[in-house]
């Protein structure tokens, strides 16, 4: 074996094929080091040991030392369990079975004297433990200064009867194998600088932690360790981009300067200029740019996108805009030919429903230079399109596109690579940022155009119904429109299909003198556009829809989304529904209907809704209710391969991880310091194996 922690892991003592083949489907743990760092998602205090009287149903866990007086089975069949009578000396409590019940009356005896450990619960007036720990008195059991590890486990694993406990216990056979093995992999004046304990301390302490003080120790050790490689990894490629990759210069400004003085209807927000200022600085540096540029529904993207086409187009070369549907790209076409047509810029639009005569023309334009900026979906990314010479590119909703389709665009001019813009209406929190986009500058529109009315968003129980339904009423009069959204989720697609064309059906009977439009994700393509073109067109005055509205429909004139069964929706899914209304003048309003049972997450969602409209606040919440995996779809993403971080409570580490990781690139590019030499050892090692380069390799 090169490497003791690639050893299989059928070869630990108490493992075997059998057990291999489980911790490989069940867990991913197919080596010593996937085991190693198999860590623990909480702990059992046992330091202490209670008295009876001490205990209520609040309580996490509790151990207590006492002994069992009598057994009793009550019920029969089915519905057998068996009560332990159980006291301190002092006072008595319940210890109750349902399962095992043979094993128990079999193992345990009257008498003898049993530490007991378990989560309290209350049963009438009586507290009770149901299914506690029993471990016989002993001087092991009564040192009382353990934090015992928790580890995850699946139903499979119960069944074949492998828990916690028997996972501690491969844990402490490996530990003993793996000591002398254990390296470190950040330098020492790292170490010293943040007074951390060492990689061995941290790997024995996060799983038999022998104190609060280095529990906490251990998870900051490797927490930091995780991050740092993460952002080194990051950052390290930034700096090969920037040094390897040359970017066309656009300095020449008059074209922009043009637009400002003639044509731009409305006075663009501080927000707005200070990007342009940080996107003009990259496109004349004589760098490729590739800059992630963050901005709330409806803050003003796409305008800040046209202006640096402009520059693109001052400096004789073209630009393309790449969005993910085709009433997205249609959208985008239709709001930049207004300034295009009186600026005589020639401007064209390539989605899949294009007809084969009408390409023709855009690839022969496009190729001779004619066309100077060109729109489209997935279709850009077609062999036959062909630039003369692609300054810019810019992708809207990036996180629908994957990495190869993001490079595809990027080498539609392999002379020159174009500057690479990436825009997203999802306000990631910073921690997210810093971690999925940290090869990317990032800019931020954080402000409004002056004149949009914050949406409101007002929470209503179904109860009343009627009331939100007068309001409707009163909306439609006025002359506005309404957006119905209902949940649809992949698990119950006919279930969720069958509530949503119930209160379609429910509209209908309300307001029948009302034309509803109704759009899912199962009709066709053609079906969909058709109703969502007549709702744009204002023929017809309510839309029932499930979550496809999210992105891609601007229709000024809506200004009402009800959101149906609110508690089965996501924070950031919220807010982008709520994102489709409050694009006109006027004052637009969000409804959250929901249940009156709500758990207290939901309740933490709705609540954060109805506060604020900021979606960076909204996103740091979702972000510590949810995690990152679920945000984004992040899970598929390399960089989120976390073991131990998590983004949502780590953004101080993260931030000491991400400046450790650049001081040591600024001073020392290519790691060729002697004292470097772990951090490139690591490098190296990592490289063979897995994209997190914290794990051991």
């Amino acid at each position: 074996m090169n490497n003791f922690f690639d050893t299989p892991i059928e070869f630990l003592k108490g493992v075997g094929p059998q057990r291999a083949a489980l911790f490989q489907k069940e867990l991913k743990i197919f080596s010593f080091g996937d085991l190693i760092q198999y860590y623990p998602f909480r702990y059992e205090d046992r330091t202490k040991f209670y008295r009876i009287i001490e205990i209520d149903d609040t309580m996490p866990y509790v151990q207590i030392r006492g002994r069992f007086t009598d057994f009793e089975i009550i019920g029969n069949k089915y519905k057998r369990r068996l009560i332990g009578y159980f006291t301190d000396g002092q006072n008595d409590m319940e210890m109750v079975w349902f399962q095992r019940i043979d094993w128990i009356i079999q193992k345990v005896k009257p008498g003898a004297e049993y530490v007991v450990f378990g989560k309290p619960t209350r049963f009438g007036k009586k507290i009770n433990i149901a299914h506690p720990e029993i471990e016989p008195v002993s001087e092991n059991s009564l040192k009382g200064n353990s934090f015992q590890p928790v580890y995850p486990i699946t139903e499979r694993l119960r069944s074949k009867y492998i828990d916690s406990k028997a996972i501690g216990k491969l844990q402490t056979e490996i530990f003993k194998l793996a000591e002398n093995h254990i390296r470190e992999t950040l330098p020492d004046y790292l170490i010293r600088q943040n007074r951390l304990i060492s990689k061995k301390e941290a790997l024995k302490n996060i799983h038999f932690p022998s104190s609060q003080e280095l529990l906490q120790a251990a998870q900051y050790w490797l927490k930091f360790e995780e991050l740092f490689y993460i952002q080194l990894r990051l950052i390290k490629m930034k700096l090969v981009r920037q040094d390897k990759f040359k970017g066309q210069a656009f300095s020449d400004a008059a074209i922009l300067t043009k637009f400002y003085k003639e044509h731009l209807p409305f006075e663009l927000t501080e927000a707005q200029k200070r990007v342009i200022r940080e996107i003009y600085a990259d496109m004349k540096s004589g760098k490729q740019m590739s800059r992630l540029l963050q901005g709330d529904v409806g803050c003003g993207k796409t305008i800040v996108a046209f202006i640096c086409m402009l520059l693109v187009i001052g400096g004789n070369a073209q630009a393309a805009l790449m969005a993910p549907t085709e009433i997205l790209a249609q959208q985008h076409f239709n709001n930049l030919k207004k300034y295009t047509d009186v600026m005589g810029i020639s401007l064209a639009l390539l989605t899949g429903s294009v007809k084969k005569s009408q390409r023709a023309p855009i690839h022969q334009q496009l190729q001779n230079g004619e066309l100077n900026i060109l729109i489209g979906t997935h279709a850009l990314l077609e062999e036959e399109v062909k630039f003369k010479n692609l300054g810019l590119a810019i992708i809207d909703e990036q996180h629908r596109f994957g990495v190869a389709q993001r490079s595809k665009l990027w080498q539609k001019n392999i002379s020159v690579y174009p500057h690479m813009l990436v825009m997203t209406a999802t306000p990631i929190p910073r921690t997210l940022a810093m971690t999925l986009y940290g090869d990317l500058e990032i800019s931020v529109i954080d402000e409004l155009p002056k004149g949009r009315k914050p949406i409101k968003t007002i929470h209503q129980f179904d109860s009343q119904r009627l009331k939100v339904n007068g309001f409707i009423r009163t909306q439609i009069e006025a002359g506005r429109q309404v957006y119905v959204v209902y949940p649809l989720i992949e698990e119950s697609k006919k279930l969720d299909l069958k509530h949503l064309m119930d209160g379609y059906e429910s509209m209908s009977r309300a307001f029948p003198d009302v034309a509803i439009s109704i759009v899912h994700g199962q009709m066709k393509a053609e079906a969909k556009d058709f109703e969502m073109k007549r709702f744009i067109k204002g023929e017809t005055k309510m839309m029932v829809a499930t979550t496809v509205i999210e992105v891609g429909v601007d229709v000024p004139n809506a200004s009402v989304m009800i959101i149906e069964s609110a508690e089965r929706f996501g924070l950031s899914q919220l807010h982008q529904l709520r994102g489709r209304v409050g694009r006109g003048a006027e004052q637009s309003y969000c409804i959250l209907m929901t249940d009156y049972k709500l758990g207290a997450d939901t309740k933490t969602r709705i609540e954060t809704m109805v506060r604020t409209n900021n979606g960076f606040e909204i996103a740091e919440t979702d972000l510590a209710l949810r995690g990152p995996g679920d945000l984004m779809g992040t899970q598929q993403s390399g960089s989120l391969d976390l073991l131990i971080a998590d983004l949502g409570k780590d953004g101080v580490i993260l931030q000491q991880a991400r400046e450790a990781a650049k001081n040591i690139l600024d001073n020392d590019p290519t790691l060729a310091k002697p004292e470097n030499a772990v951090v490139l050892a690591q490098v190296q090692a990592a490289r063979k194996t897995t994209v997190n380069w914290s794990r051991i390799s």
